[in-house]
């Protein structure tokens, strides 16, 4: 293999090195000869350095850019690509990058160069410039130094940035139910007396703010707003201040106070004279409250008092408050009695506004918050203290319900004149002094006791009661056994009766045949007797009749003595002193004769044992 000798190796370097040479320094060879090459996405902006010939050699006073090939910087750019005869030592060429405007932003954009601002503008007009990449155009079309009021757009522009600033700012977007308040800077001076220009047509929602100016757009806070969604809106121009939408809640109406707009006449007369209300559209008070929802309202040139229309309970009690904390300031209501003792009363006031008289309410007192504090704090105070001083505490515990009615119905009088309802009046807690307490308190213990005590006896009475009812439910058995008892002897004995009667019945009947046989029986027997004994009369009349009386006499005595066993001749003979012979032997017979049957008599009235009667149950 040859050996490399060194010249050989100096034969390759040199062109190698050279070849390297010229590439790096191509431009600058280029630019010797005049040739300027600019790159892609790229501008070059040329400053001449010096002009040769001509009376236009310098600028003129005040400009900063030459449109005539002065001396200075110029007008027009170098697109990318090749240019030619830009000799080095006359021109100096600066390349700059397309300025790109992101999407989301937008360009703001400044003048170096122009005509001056006109009087009371503060930013330039807006002059067809090719969206500020012909800077010649903008100078010849009247294009101001300073602000543009015009803005860029997103994309990529080629602008010379020695000429024109431009910063790049986000976009305005304002979300869902929000709102955007408008300041400008430039326009017409605002009325002596306005706060906010009045709405002009078709500027675009201030997009366009040259067209704002030209219908006569005042500078300032704006009446108009903007709603939701994007605004290309240049920040030197207007300022844009985000705000939620007036919300009017349910169960309530929104009265509209307005700060702007022609001057009110009032439509209430002479029915109501304290304020007045205007119709929609002019300053004051509107007439017409707004119903619930939500609405695009400007803060600042009105304002929306959201009056409840439904009841509104408002607490006179230290440390509690509802949820609308309109008696947040509101506290316990302290009187004084008729007999000098100091206690503490809560008290819940219900009120009610109608939605139509709202507006009413609002004129008078400006907000709800001032209606409570101006007239129901006062007039609710105010009479449970005069309540107070025409009771002492007893009586006023006790009527208790009596005050709230009474109440009720002066506060319910008083609210009226105000246009706002009294729906109830409540007193929560009364309290008394310590030792008036005391005093209730013990009494009520001692009542209490007694109650106890009662109860107490009434529970051994219940007892007692009880217990002769356990002993009596204990007995029923033996109770039924013996009722049935009762019942059964009853029913026995009944039957008897009824048998007894009916053997009585025919006792009675048998009797009664017995009785009529008897008879007739016994009337036979007295016919035949009485035949007999009158035909022994005749035989004894016609014995008489044959001899004495007295013989006669004597001889039936001694017949019946004999028939009797009677001795003639008595045991004893007894003569009387006086008398015959014959009546004293009859008076000794009859003697004898009454004494034996005396006797006879005697034995007939001891009665034998009498036999055994059956019972009725035996026949």
């Amino acid at each position: 293999m040859t050996a490399i000798t060194s010249s050989s190796i100096l034969a390759i370097a040199i062109p190698v090195v050279a070849f390297f040479i010229l590439i790096v320094c191509y431009k600058l060879i280029l630019r010797i000869f005049g040739v300027v090459i600019i790159p892609k996405d790229t501008i070059g902006i040329v400053n001449k350095k010096f002009v040769l010939v001509g009376s236009n050699r310098t600028l003129r006073d005040g400009e900063i850019i030459a449109l005539n090939g002065e001396a200075g910087l110029q007008a027009d750019t170098l697109a990318p690509g090749i240019h030619f005869w830009f000799w080095p030592w006359q021109y100096g060429i600066q390349t700059q990058e397309f300025i790109t405007i992101e999407a989301g932003n937008i360009g703001v954009v400044e003048s170096r160069g122009g005509s001056p601002l006109s009087n009371g503008r503060v930013l330039a007009k807006s002059v067809d410039c090719d969206m500020f990449q012909n800077v010649r155009k903008f100078l010849q079309n009247g294009g101001q130094r300073g602000p543009q009021i015009a803005i860029i757009p997103p994309g990529t522009y080629r602008i010379n940035t020695e000429f024109f600033g431009v910063e790049e700012v986000k976009v305005l977007e304002i979300e869902d139910n929000k709102i955007g308040v408008v300041t400008t800077k430039d326009g017409k001076p605002l009325t002596t007396g306005e706060i906010a220009g009045k709405e002009v047509p078709d500027h675009s929602m201030f997009q366009d703010g040259d067209t704002f100016i030209e219908h006569g757009g005042f500078k300032g806070l704006q009446e108009q707003v903007l709603l939701a969604g994007r605004y290309f809106i240049n920040p030197m121009f207007a300022t844009v201040e985000i705000k939620p939408m007036t919300e009017v809640p349910i169960a309530h109406v929104g009265v509209v106070i307005a700060y702007v707009g022609e001057a009110g006449v009032d439509v209430t007369g002479d029915s109501f004279k304290h304020g007045n209300l205007v119709s929609k559209g002019q300053k004051g008070v509107c007439v017409e409250p707004l119903d619930p929802g939500k609405y695009p309202i400007n803060p600042y040139t009105h304002k929306v008092e959201n009056v409840p229309t439904a009841n509104v309970v408002l607490n006179w009690a230290t440390g509690k408050s509802e949820a609308h904390r309109l008696d947040e300031r509101l506290s316990t209501i302290t009187v004084r009695s008729s007999d000098g003792f100091t206690f503490n009363i809560d008290v819940s006031q219900i009120i009610h506004i109608p939605g139509k008289e709202s507006p009413k309410v609002i004129a008078r007192f400006g907000s709800v918050a001032n209606l409570v504090t101006q007239v129901l704090e006062p007039t609710i105070g105010n009479y449970f203290r005069n309540a107070a001083q025409g009771s002492d505490v007893i009586d006023f515990l006790k009527g208790r319900q009596s005050r709230q009615n009474d109440a009720k119905a002066a506060i319910a009088a008083a609210l009226k004149d105000y246009d706002v309802g009294a729906v109830d009046t409540l007193i929560g807690d009364i309290v008394p002094p310590a030792e008036l307490m005391k005093t209730l308190t013990d009494r009520k213990l001692a009542e209490q006791e007694k109650t106890t005590y009662e109860t107490q006896r009434e529970a051994q009475v219940t007892r007692q009661s009880l217990q002769q009812a356990t002993a009596m439910a204990n007995t029923q058995a033996q109770v039924v056994d013996a009722e049935r008892s009762v019942s059964i002897a009853e029913f026995g004995a009944r039957a008897a009766v009824k048998k007894a009667e009916g053997e009585a019945s025919a006792k009675q009947t048998q009797a009664t045949a017995d009785a009529m046989v008897v008879t007739t029986v016994g009337a036979a027997e007295a016919g035949k007797i009485k035949a007999i004994g009158t035909a022994e009369a005749d035989v004894i009349k016609l014995k008489i009749a044959s001899m004495d009386a007295d013989n006669y006499a004597l001889v039936q005595v001694a017949q019946a003595l004999a028939s009797n066993h009677i001795a003639l001749v008595p045991n004893i003979m007894v003569s009387g002193a006086g008398g015959g012979g014959s009546n004293g032997l009859v008076d000794v017979l009859v003697a004898n004769l009454v004494r034996d049957q005396s006797l006879k008599s005697a034995a007939l009235a001891v009665p034998a044992a009498a036999p055994a009667v059956p019972t009725a149950e035996k026949k």
